[in-house]
Protein backbone atom coordinates (compact mmCIF):
# COMPACT_ATOMS: atom_id res chain seq x y z
CA UNK A 1 0.00 0.00 0.00
CA UNK A 2 2.13 2.63 -1.19
CA UNK A 3 2.02 6.07 -3.03
CA UNK A 4 -2.12 6.83 -1.65
CA UNK A 5 -1.43 10.57 -1.80
CA UNK A 6 -0.80 12.56 -4.39
CA UNK A 7 -0.36 16.70 -4.40
CA UNK A 8 -1.89 18.62 -7.15
CA UNK A 9 -1.64 22.65 -7.74
CA UNK A 10 -5.00 23.60 -9.80
CA UNK A 11 -4.13 26.99 -9.91
CA UNK A 12 -1.27 28.95 -8.51
CA UNK A 13 -0.25 28.83 -4.25
CA UNK A 14 -3.49 26.68 -3.93
CA UNK A 15 -2.57 22.72 -3.31
CA UNK A 16 -5.27 19.65 -3.90
CA UNK A 17 -3.75 16.82 -1.65
CA UNK A 18 -5.78 13.86 -2.50
CA UNK A 19 -5.88 10.54 -0.69
CA UNK A 20 -7.02 7.57 -3.00
CA UNK A 21 -6.33 4.30 -1.20
CA UNK A 22 -9.65 1.73 -2.64
CA UNK A 23 -8.27 -1.25 -1.16
CA UNK A 24 -9.41 0.13 2.15
CA UNK A 25 -12.01 2.38 1.03
CA UNK A 26 -9.63 5.37 2.38
CA UNK A 27 -9.59 4.05 5.98
CA UNK A 28 -6.52 5.27 7.65
CA UNK A 29 -3.90 3.10 7.99
CA UNK A 30 -1.04 4.54 9.89
CA UNK A 31 1.13 4.50 6.15
CA UNK A 32 -1.57 5.85 4.42
CA UNK A 33 -1.95 9.03 7.31
CA UNK A 34 1.89 9.10 7.25
CA UNK A 35 1.79 9.86 3.30
CA UNK A 36 -1.18 12.33 3.54
CA UNK A 37 1.27 14.09 6.46
CA UNK A 38 3.90 13.82 3.75
CA UNK A 39 1.62 15.37 1.01
CA UNK A 40 0.20 18.34 3.56
CA UNK A 41 3.96 18.79 4.65
CA UNK A 42 5.27 19.39 0.57
CA UNK A 43 1.97 21.65 -0.67
CA UNK A 44 3.08 23.70 2.38
CA UNK A 45 6.84 23.71 1.40
CA UNK A 46 5.94 24.09 -1.94
CA UNK A 47 4.29 27.47 -1.55
CA UNK A 48 0.64 26.39 -0.96
CA UNK A 49 -1.05 29.25 0.73
CA UNK A 50 -4.62 26.92 0.61
CA UNK A 51 -4.29 23.27 0.61
CA UNK A 52 -7.62 21.15 -0.12
CA UNK A 53 -7.52 17.86 1.54
CA UNK A 54 -9.64 16.09 -1.31
CA UNK A 55 -10.42 11.94 -1.76
CA UNK A 56 -9.85 9.67 -4.87
CA UNK A 57 -12.31 6.88 -3.84
CA UNK A 58 -16.27 6.91 -4.56
CA UNK A 59 -18.64 7.57 -1.74
CA UNK A 60 -15.90 7.84 0.66
CA UNK A 61 -13.64 10.94 1.85
CA UNK A 62 -11.58 10.32 4.88
CA UNK A 63 -12.75 7.30 7.27
CA UNK A 64 -11.81 6.13 10.54
CA UNK A 65 -8.62 4.54 11.64
CA UNK A 66 -7.92 1.04 9.62
CA UNK A 67 -8.65 -1.08 13.15
CA UNK A 68 -6.03 -3.53 11.76
CA UNK A 69 -4.02 -0.59 12.78
CA UNK A 70 -5.48 0.75 16.01
CA UNK A 71 -5.76 -2.66 17.62
CA UNK A 72 -2.19 -4.01 16.50
CA UNK A 73 -1.15 -0.42 18.37
CA UNK A 74 -2.40 -1.35 21.41
CA UNK A 75 -1.80 -5.35 21.27
CA UNK A 76 1.42 -4.71 20.61
CA UNK A 77 1.45 -6.07 16.94
CA UNK A 78 2.52 -5.05 13.85
CA UNK A 79 1.53 -1.77 12.21
CA UNK A 80 2.01 -0.48 8.61
CA UNK A 81 3.05 2.70 9.55
CA UNK A 82 4.06 5.39 12.56
CA UNK A 83 0.66 5.85 14.28
CA UNK A 84 2.14 9.67 15.35
CA UNK A 85 1.44 10.32 11.72
CA UNK A 86 -2.29 11.31 12.91
CA UNK A 87 -0.34 14.31 14.34
CA UNK A 88 1.50 15.31 12.32
CA UNK A 89 -1.44 15.85 10.32
CA UNK A 90 -2.63 17.73 12.85
CA UNK A 91 -0.36 19.93 12.95
CA UNK A 92 -0.41 20.95 9.40
CA UNK A 93 -3.99 21.35 8.82
CA UNK A 94 -3.80 23.77 11.94
CA UNK A 95 -0.49 25.04 10.46
CA UNK A 96 -1.19 29.20 10.76
CA UNK A 97 0.65 29.41 7.12
CA UNK A 98 -1.70 27.62 5.28
CA UNK A 99 -5.27 27.73 5.09
CA UNK A 100 -7.26 24.16 4.94
CA UNK A 101 -10.44 23.36 3.48
CA UNK A 102 -12.01 19.85 3.41
CA UNK A 103 -13.72 18.71 0.43
CA UNK A 104 -15.65 15.89 1.71
CA UNK A 105 -17.16 13.98 -1.63
CA UNK A 106 -17.74 11.02 0.30
CA UNK A 107 -18.75 9.60 3.91
CA UNK A 108 -16.02 10.56 6.56
CA UNK A 109 -16.05 8.65 10.25
CA UNK A 110 -13.56 8.66 13.24
CA UNK A 111 -10.50 9.96 12.84
CA UNK A 112 -11.28 11.14 9.21
CA UNK A 113 -14.10 13.26 10.22
CA UNK A 114 -11.42 14.47 12.95
CA UNK A 115 -8.96 15.84 10.64
CA UNK A 116 -12.13 17.26 9.15
CA UNK A 117 -12.80 19.23 12.08
CA UNK A 118 -9.07 20.76 12.27
CA UNK A 119 -9.73 21.76 8.89
CA UNK A 120 -10.61 26.05 8.17
CA UNK A 121 -13.32 25.29 6.44
CA UNK A 122 -15.61 21.98 5.15
CA UNK A 123 -16.96 22.38 2.23
CA UNK A 124 -19.77 18.78 1.77
CA UNK A 125 -21.44 17.02 -1.11
CA UNK A 126 -25.33 16.81 -0.12
CA UNK A 127 -25.09 12.77 0.07
CA UNK A 128 -22.65 12.54 2.45
CA UNK A 129 -22.58 11.43 6.29
CA UNK A 130 -20.24 12.37 9.24
CA UNK A 131 -19.68 9.99 12.02
CA UNK A 132 -17.73 9.66 15.13
CA UNK A 133 -18.34 5.53 15.72
CA UNK A 134 -16.08 5.07 18.41
CA UNK A 135 -18.93 3.86 21.02
CA UNK A 136 -19.43 1.09 18.97
CA UNK A 137 -16.33 0.06 18.21
CA UNK A 138 -15.32 0.57 21.91
CA UNK A 139 -12.72 3.00 21.76
CA UNK A 140 -12.86 6.53 22.54
CA UNK A 141 -12.27 9.88 19.74
CA UNK A 142 -8.53 10.17 20.16
CA UNK A 143 -7.24 13.30 18.20
CA UNK A 144 -10.03 15.89 18.96
CA UNK A 145 -12.93 14.20 17.67
CA UNK A 146 -15.32 15.34 21.10
CA UNK A 147 -13.08 18.47 21.71
CA UNK A 148 -13.45 20.29 18.45
CA UNK A 149 -16.73 19.35 17.63
CA UNK A 150 -18.08 20.59 21.15
CA UNK A 151 -15.96 23.69 19.64
CA UNK A 152 -17.79 23.50 16.72
CA UNK A 153 -21.45 23.01 17.45
CA UNK A 154 -21.82 22.60 21.38
CA UNK A 155 -21.68 19.90 24.20
CA UNK A 156 -25.54 18.83 22.77
CA UNK A 157 -25.41 18.07 19.42
CA UNK A 158 -21.49 16.64 20.21
CA UNK A 159 -22.79 14.21 22.85
CA UNK A 160 -25.55 13.14 20.53
CA UNK A 161 -22.87 12.15 18.12
CA UNK A 162 -20.01 10.83 20.52
CA UNK A 163 -22.79 8.61 22.52
CA UNK A 164 -25.35 7.51 19.93
CA UNK A 165 -22.51 6.75 17.44
CA UNK A 166 -25.03 7.29 14.47
CA UNK A 167 -23.89 9.56 11.11
CA UNK A 168 -25.54 12.90 10.88
CA UNK A 169 -26.04 14.29 7.46
CA UNK A 170 -24.12 16.94 5.78
CA UNK A 171 -27.07 19.36 6.12
CA UNK A 172 -27.76 18.84 9.69
CA UNK A 173 -24.34 19.45 10.11
CA UNK A 174 -24.19 22.55 8.20
CA UNK A 175 -27.58 23.79 10.39
CA UNK A 176 -25.63 23.03 13.40
CA UNK A 177 -22.32 24.70 12.56
CA UNK A 178 -19.77 22.47 11.45
CA UNK A 179 -19.99 22.46 7.87
CA UNK A 180 -19.72 25.52 5.88
CA UNK A 181 -21.24 24.97 3.08
CA UNK A 182 -23.38 21.39 1.24
CA UNK A 183 -23.56 21.29 -2.62
CA UNK A 184 -24.23 19.11 -5.24
CA UNK A 185 -23.03 15.58 -5.60
CA UNK A 186 -20.05 15.95 -7.03
CA UNK A 187 -18.92 19.63 -6.94
CA UNK A 188 -17.22 19.76 -3.19
CA UNK A 189 -13.84 20.12 -5.14
CA UNK A 190 -14.80 21.97 -7.49
CA UNK A 191 -16.13 24.95 -4.65
CA UNK A 192 -13.88 24.37 -2.59
CA UNK A 193 -11.26 25.17 -5.51
CA UNK A 194 -13.08 28.13 -6.23
CA UNK A 195 -13.28 29.39 -2.28
CA UNK A 196 -9.51 28.78 -2.23
CA UNK A 197 -8.61 30.64 -5.48
CA UNK A 198 -10.47 33.97 -3.68
CA UNK A 199 -8.41 33.18 -0.34
CA UNK A 200 -5.15 33.89 -1.92
CA UNK A 201 -6.67 36.77 -3.92
CA UNK A 202 -6.29 38.66 -0.71
CA UNK A 203 -3.11 39.81 0.95
CA UNK A 204 -0.93 36.88 2.23
CA UNK A 205 -0.48 38.79 5.38
CA UNK A 206 -4.10 39.49 6.00
CA UNK A 207 -5.11 35.43 5.27
CA UNK A 208 -2.20 34.45 7.60
CA UNK A 209 -2.89 37.15 10.19
CA UNK A 210 -6.45 35.82 9.94
CA UNK A 211 -5.67 32.40 10.67
CA UNK A 212 -3.63 33.11 13.48
CA UNK A 213 -6.76 34.39 15.43
CA UNK A 214 -8.81 32.13 14.46
CA UNK A 215 -6.28 29.28 15.50
CA UNK A 216 -4.64 31.38 18.53
CA UNK A 217 -8.06 31.71 19.72
CA UNK A 218 -8.69 28.20 19.80
CA UNK A 219 -5.79 28.33 21.91
CA UNK A 220 -6.52 30.43 24.43
CA UNK A 221 -9.98 28.35 24.58
CA UNK A 222 -7.56 25.27 25.54
CA UNK A 223 -8.57 23.33 22.70
CA UNK A 224 -5.07 22.00 22.24
CA UNK A 225 -5.44 21.21 26.40
CA UNK A 226 -8.93 19.82 25.75
CA UNK A 227 -7.39 17.55 22.34
CA UNK A 228 -4.65 16.16 24.34
CA UNK A 229 -6.83 15.30 27.52
CA UNK A 230 -9.19 13.47 24.83
CA UNK A 231 -6.27 11.20 24.06
CA UNK A 232 -5.14 10.44 27.73
CA UNK A 233 -8.60 9.35 28.44
CA UNK A 234 -9.04 7.26 24.94
CA UNK A 235 -6.05 5.67 25.78
CA UNK A 236 -6.69 4.73 28.86
CA UNK A 237 -9.85 2.06 27.62
CA UNK A 238 -9.20 1.26 24.23
CA UNK A 239 -6.81 -0.71 24.65
CA UNK A 240 -8.57 -3.24 26.72
CA UNK A 241 -9.65 -6.81 25.97
CA UNK A 242 -13.48 -5.76 24.51
CA UNK A 243 -12.13 -3.28 22.39
CA UNK A 244 -9.32 -5.07 20.75
CA UNK A 245 -11.85 -8.16 20.23
CA UNK A 246 -14.29 -5.61 19.11
CA UNK A 247 -11.76 -4.18 16.51
CA UNK A 248 -10.99 -7.93 15.09
CA UNK A 249 -14.97 -8.44 14.75
CA UNK A 250 -15.51 -4.99 13.52
CA UNK A 251 -12.72 -4.88 10.54
CA UNK A 252 -13.31 -8.71 9.86
CA UNK A 253 -17.01 -7.32 8.57
CA UNK A 254 -14.75 -4.37 6.13
CA UNK A 255 -12.28 -7.13 5.39
CA UNK A 256 -15.50 -8.92 3.46
CA UNK A 257 -16.86 -5.70 1.79
CA UNK A 258 -19.71 -4.11 4.44
CA UNK A 259 -19.15 -0.14 4.37
CA UNK A 260 -19.20 2.16 7.15
CA UNK A 261 -23.13 2.18 6.57
CA UNK A 262 -23.85 -1.04 6.63
CA UNK A 263 -21.77 -1.46 10.14
CA UNK A 264 -22.89 1.81 11.77
CA UNK A 265 -26.30 2.12 10.16
CA UNK A 266 -28.16 5.28 9.09
CA UNK A 267 -28.82 8.54 10.43
CA UNK A 268 -31.37 8.60 13.32
CA UNK A 269 -34.45 10.79 12.51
Amino acid sequence: MTNVVTVNFPSDSVAVVTMTNPAIANFGSWQAIGELADGLLEARQMGARVTIVASGVKGHWLEHAWLTDLHNTFAGGPTSGDGGAWWRCLDELTSTSVVTIAAVSGDTSGGGCELGWACDLRIADEQALFSQPEVAIGVGTGIGGTSRLRHLIGRSATAEMVLLGAPMTAQRLFELGAVNRVVPHGSALDVAVEWAERIVSFSAAAVTGMKRMLTEGDDLLRISESVANDQRIFRAFSGSTEALESMRRIQGRFDVGATPRDVYGDPIP
